[in-house]
This record gives C-alpha cells, structure tokens and sequence, in this order.
C-alpha cells in the first residue's frame, strides 16, 4: 500500500483531525525544538501490517521524521520485539503517537488473525476470504490487512459484484428473476447467489450465476452440494464458520470460506512506544 494513496491519506487525515482539533495541549509542555528518538515495539506475537498508515501519520505531521523499520510488511514479530525505530520533533512524535499507533494495532491484529486462520488450511486450495464487516472508515485498510495475513478479498463493496440474499430473492420473486436481472443492469460483474438449502442451489445452478454461497449449511450438505454442482459454479461457505471447523469445510472440495471474523472479532495488538529526548 502506498502512503499517498488518496483514500489512505483521506483516512489518516480524518484520524488527526478527530485526535488533534484545535491542538495538542499536552505536547506543548515540549519545547517546541526539542528532538527525541522513539522505539514501537510488540508485547505480543503478531504479523506485522499498517506501515504506509503509520508513515503518513507522522509525516503529515512532520514530512522530516525519520522512520527505520526493523520488519517488512507481512512478517512475524516475536513478543517484545521492537517493530520501528521514530526520530524526529518530539512534540510531533507524541502527537502522532496514538494515531499511529492505532493504525498498527488493528491492521496488525487483522493480518494476525488472518495467518492464523490460513494456517489451519495447510496445502489445501480452499480460499479464505474476508466480508464486508469492517471498521467504519478502514474497509480498504482492513482488506489489506486480509492480504498481508494470506488471506483473499470478497468484494469491497456494495458497487463492484452482486451478491443476492435472502431478501433480494424474495422482493425479486425468484432466484432466477434476480440473476436474470443482475445480468441486465451490470454483464461485466459477477454475480453470486446466496443460498439456505439443496433445492435453492439447484435453482442457483439453474439461473447459471458465477459463484453460490452456502449459507449455514453441514459438512454432509457442502459435500452434497460439491457432488451436484459439478464444478460448473465456484462454492463458497460462511455462516458462524470457526478456525476449528476450516480444515473439514476445506476437504468437502468447496472454493471458499468466507469469515467476518477476521476483521470483525479482533484484538488489537497490544503495542508499546517508548520515547527518550535527544541532546
């Protein structure tokens, strides 16, 4: 990810403001001039993800900060071990450090869950993915962050596929008469169709949608599922799926897994930024 990315900047950007308004009163007991140095470091094992979020922090505040990472995106930090060394104004740095921080800690914890999650899946070519059940303005950070863990991405968004569910079916009338029309507004996007049992797959196949998503179904219904769709349709499985069940959801043969739990049920790395002034 790049630090000058528009919507990465419009999101860090909106963070400063919503800590800083009209000024941080505390940093002002800081001689203005005053240099310090700064070490982040992990009290926890963690994948490491969120660098391009925290250099724009500082360097909106500061484009002369200076940053020296001691891990790459996407690698593995033991507990205790220092992730970035920071020098710079100190006033700056300690504006910047919640922020920072912040950022760090929850795309981190992400891309840690997701490891954890695609480590249970072992050789297998079932795709974890993740869904639409972000934070509130990091929906692209967090899908990053599924990336850097080893995870795929659904969609972003409500405007780049269709996915039809239960409600869409009902107020269309059809599973057939939603694809129908899916195909009409927008050819070029895909189009999955959520389903609750065999008999709406059947009709899922029938109407020739992209991808069909098993909702809630059991192992014995996934591989029936596999066994009727015949690889004409990619198969997809979510609802309250748990890192214990991936492997046996992976060896029914189906494409997806797909988890809101890997940015909605997080714990954010617990983090640590230890600062000492410079002469």
């Amino acid at each position: 990810m790049n630090p000058n990315d528009p919507t990465l900047q419009r999101c860090v950007a909106e963070a400063l403001e919503e800590d800083i308004r009209s000024g941080d009163i505390t940093a002002q007991l800081i001689p203005a001039h005053q240099r310090a140095t700064a070490t982040i470091l992990t009290r926890e094992p963690m994948v490491l993800c969120g660098i391009a979020w925290v250099e724009r922090t500082f360097h909106q505040l500061d484009p002369g900060t200076s940053l020296q990472w001691q891990l790459r995106e996407g690698e593995s930090a033991a507990a205790d071990q220092p992730l970035l060394m920071i020098e710079g104004n100190a006033r700056n740095l300690l504006t910047a450090e919640r922020t920072a921080m912040n950022f760090l800690q929850t795309l981190s914890a992400t891309a840690t869950t997701t490891r954890h999650y695609v480590e249970q899946l072992g050789e297998s070519p079932t795709q974890l993915l993740d869904t639409r059940k972000t934070l509130p303005g990091l929906r692209a950070a967090q899908k990053y962050a599924v990336q850097c863990g080893g995870g795929y991405n659904h969609r972003m968004g409500l405007y780049d596929a269709f996915l039809i569910k239960e409600n869409h079916i009902a107020a269309s009338g059809s599973i057939a008469a939603a694809v129908s029309r899916a195909r009409t507004l927008a050819p070029e996007r895909p189009v999955e169709v959520e389903v609750e049992s065999l008999d709406e797959l059947a009709q899922a196949l029938e109407a020739e949608c992209d991808t069909i998503m098993l909702d809630n179904f059991t192992l014995t219904e996934m591989e029936a599922a596999v066994a009727l769709s015949q690889q004409r349709v990619k198969l997809e499985v979510s609802g309250n799926v748990s890192v214990e069940q991936l492997r046996a959801i992976a060896a029914t043969g189906v494409d997806y897994i797909s988890i809101g739990a890997l940015t909605k049920h997080i714990r954010a790395i617990d983090l640590s930024m230890r600062l000492s002034r410079s002469e």
